[in-house]
């Protein structure tokens, strides 16, 4: 596991900052575009992609958004909403740095966060907010469980 579920585990805190980086490769596209059946040729065809006024072939935005949802996965956090506003295109084999913030969170551990993406030119590509409800006590420990430090769950 990361860590960011050591970091959650131990608790989490408004102004708490995840990055992780990623480089999509032709393979992740294919992948995402099976499981999507998403087969805009904006993806696959340079001829398409030409046409369009691109200089190759782009990621799914949603692919590169997906970024968020392994910090997500990684904190047990319960999603309830995301936006995104994409800026520029993420070309195949970018290599994509997302940092994440917590920028909100309440009593009841509904939390919102802010995660700006920049490609290796360090120009912004994508901007997302995400909303949903973090782990309780009783839900890190489990948590911290999956992590080793106590029996299995």
């Amino acid at each position: 596991m990361t860590d960011i579920r050591r970091r959650t585990v131990a608790g989490l805190k408004t102004g708490d900052t995840f990055t992780l980086t990623r480089t999509f490769s032709e393979k992740d596209v294919k992948a995402f575009a099976d499981v999507t059946r998403d087969d805009n040729p904006i993806h696959s065809s340079r001829r398409f992609v030409a046409l369009k006024g691109f200089t190759d072939r782009i990621c799914h935005g949603l692919l590169v958004g997906g970024m968020i949802t392994e910090m997500g996965g990684q904190m047990g956090w319960l999603a309830s909403g995301m936006n995104f506003r994409f800026r520029k295109p993420v070309y195949l084999n970018d290599t994509i740095t997302c940092r994440c913030t917590l920028i909100a969170l309440d009593e009841k551990n509904r939390a919102e966060a802010e995660a700006v993406f920049t490609n290796q030119r360090g120009e912004i590509v994508l901007e997302a907010g995400l909303f949903g409800v973090l782990p309780n006590l009783q839900e890190r420990e489990v948590l911290r469980d999956l992590l080793g430090a106590g029996p299995p769950g």
